[in-house]
């Protein structure tokens, strides 16, 4: 009795056990969410805002607000009592605004501009194979008109058989003079109108 006691025991490995070993992800069930320590952005959300701000950028409500601005900044920096300027003549805070200006915004045009240029390319890729359908489509008709015409060769139309049909009749009546004999049947028939009513 006592080895079947020892083989319904629990071994316990011996040295690394399966607690210390690290365990493997499991594929049934999501990766948990990182630790991210930069900020997180939507880029679509960031793209739409800098399309936005460069196209007030290129405004002339922009330029307006701009010169506003730099002038009431120059004429109070100048004019107003000495206690109460912030930049005094060489501006040179003045100078720092407008080259961080310019600083962000040269990014955000081009970020505007490679988003256009994306969209332009999509917008003419899709021309592209609009056209190559017209064209297909435009060759298809032409293939099928050409077709028809062709058909349309080989019928007999209504003014042709109306000229081929007095053609016939004037070459009969021709045949009935020089010959003297009855061509039509209706002729005979008003000739001979008893025989006509017998054979009602």
């Amino acid at each position: 009795m006592a080895p079947e006691r020892e083989s319904t025991r629990e071994r316990t490995p011996v040295g690394a056990t399966a607690a210390t070993r690290p365990r493997a992800p499991r594929l049934d069930q999501p990766r948990p969410p990182r630790r991210r320590f930069l900020p997180e952005w939507d880029p679509e959300a960031f793209g739409r805002l800098s399309e936005k701000i460069a196209r007030f950028l290129g405004t002339g409500r922009f330029i307006v607000w701009m010169t506003v601005v730099i002038i009431l900044w120059v004429v109070w920096n100048i004019f107003a009592p000495a206690a109460l300027r912030f930049d005094n003549y060489p501006f040179i805070f003045l100078t720092l605004m407008l080259s961080l200006q310019a600083s962000y915004a040269a990014p955000l045009i081009l970020l505007a501009q490679n988003r256009q240029d994306d969209r332009d390319r999509v917008n003419l890729e899709q021309d592209r194979k609009q056209n190559e359908r017209s064209i297909a489509d435009t060759e298809y008709l032409t293939r099928e008109i050409a077709a028809l015409r062709m058909g349309l060769g080989e019928v007999a139309t209504r003014d042709w058989i109306r000229s081929e049909l007095q053609d016939v009749v004037k070459e009969l009546e021709e045949r009935r003079r020089h010959d003297g004999h009855v061509v039509f049947p209706a002729e005979r028939a008003e000739r001979s109108p008893g025989r006509d009513a017998d054979d009602r």
